[in-house]
């Protein structure tokens, strides 16, 4: 009776297991260079996760600046998980004072703070997806210096050892690259629904800050005419 064979992992019709063993000749086949290389992509893309999850909360069951200019007046905060707007009104409300005049401080305080957790880690994944292209050169530069070596060495008789050198080269430049163009293409992005958070941001909060200066027109003319 013949042995079954042994059960392997396979995602339509590619087998896993060969997948990760040429993925670890690939990098292994890069040299040491790769190393920095996939630990740099490992966490753009752990940034860019991130990044990703909250935009999409701060994006999710917002509300809008007359429904915050009701809760200013006594209403209650609408029931909601997400929003910017939302995490704004609610860190104000918690930090207010009850006069208009530090009130409008506070309110400046909270929205410039939501305003730099926008653009917070932006700039780490930029600079890892420039990063990448340069280590990539670098493979390329050891590639080469090997290869030449190879050559005085040897001459051009020893085709395996001069293949080595010229995988290493090719190999790096091609993973820099390839972690290079589709992060800047997403932190690009990234920086974009930033801005326009920013934007949507800057308008609530004039909106309430003009409210604010209005209650304090409003008190200093009551204190006046007392």
């Amino acid at each position: 009776m013949n042995a079954p064979a042994p059960a392997s992992l396979a995602l339509g019709g590619l087998d896993l297991s060969e997948l990760a063993w040429s993925t670890w000749d690939y990098a292994v086949a890069g040299g040491w260079v790769m190393v920095p290389m996939i630990i740099g992509s490992i966490a753009m893309w752990a940034l860019i996760i991130d990044r990703l999850r909250t935009f999409a909360g701060l994006d999710r069951d917002d509300i809008e600046a007359p429904t915050a200019l009701a809760v200013l007046d006594g209403a209650r905060v609408p029931a909601g998980r997400g929003g910017l707007r939302r995490l704004v009104l609610q860190r104000y409300l918690r930090s207010r004072t009850g006069r208009a005049g530090i009130d409008r401080a506070v309110l400046r305080h909270v929205t410039d703070r939501a305003r730099r957790q926008l653009h917070d880690r932006l700039p780490i994944i930029r600079a890892l997806a420039a990063i990448a292209p340069l280590l990539g050169l670098l493979g390329t530069v050891l590639g080469m210096i090997q290869t030449f070596q190879v050559i005085s060495m040897f001459g051009t008789s020893n085709a395996r050892a001069m293949a080595n050198g010229i995988s290493v080269a090719l190999i790096t430049t091609e993973t820099g690259l390839l972690i290079a163009i589709p992060g800047l293409f997403v932190s690009g992005a990234l920086g974009r629904r930033a801005r326009r958070l920013e934007s949507q941001l800057d308008e609530f909060s004039l909106t309430l800050d003009r409210s604010l200066r209005e209650d304090a027109r409003a008190t200093g003319l009551m204190e006046a005419a007392s």
